[in-house]
């Protein structure tokens, strides 16, 4: 299973439900973006869990980057950071399985890929207080 891949396809679902504000049925979104990504067919539902995951807790993960952002609101992000962010903090609040740091370096490879010259910085620079700020039994998914 490519996890990497699952993130993309994950990241590029947010990005289009964020911008278009439009109803998406998931499932179909994820099938779309993991065609065009060539995801193995073993990763597609963790990135349909990492999507769904990051819209129902969507206010939640709105917050804790809000808090953190000194000046920044989220509206005022950058849609890419915004969205790599939210998936990042979605892994770090709710997939105790995932280790912090290892959501954490992913989204910067995201940021990378996908983001602005600044984005990797930025989304570090948020997304490490997020890590730092979680104990194990703040985070969600923890028995």
């Amino acid at each position: 299973m490519s996890r990497r891949l699952a993130r993309e396809t994950a990241l590029q679902v947010l990005f289009q439900k964020d911008l278009t504000k439009e109803p998406l049925i998931i499932a179909e979104a994820v099938q779309r973006w993991a065609v065009e990504f060539d995801v193995p067919e073993a990763s597609i539902p963790f990135a349909q869990e990492l999507v769904e995951g990051t819209i129902t807790h969507q206010r939640e993960i709105d917050q804790k980057i809000a808090s953190l952002a000194q000046e920044w609101s989220i509206g005022r992000m950058a849609n890419v950071d915004r969205n790599v962010m939210r998936l990042a903090t979605y892994e770090i609040l709710f997939c105790p399985d995932i280790p912090g740091r290892v959501s954490l370096n992913e989204a910067i490879e995201l940021a990378k890929r996908f983001g602005g010259e600044e984005s990797a910085k930025f989304v570090n620079g948020i997304l490490d207080r997020v890590v730092e700020g979680i104990t194990k039994t703040e985070r969600k998914g923890a028995e």
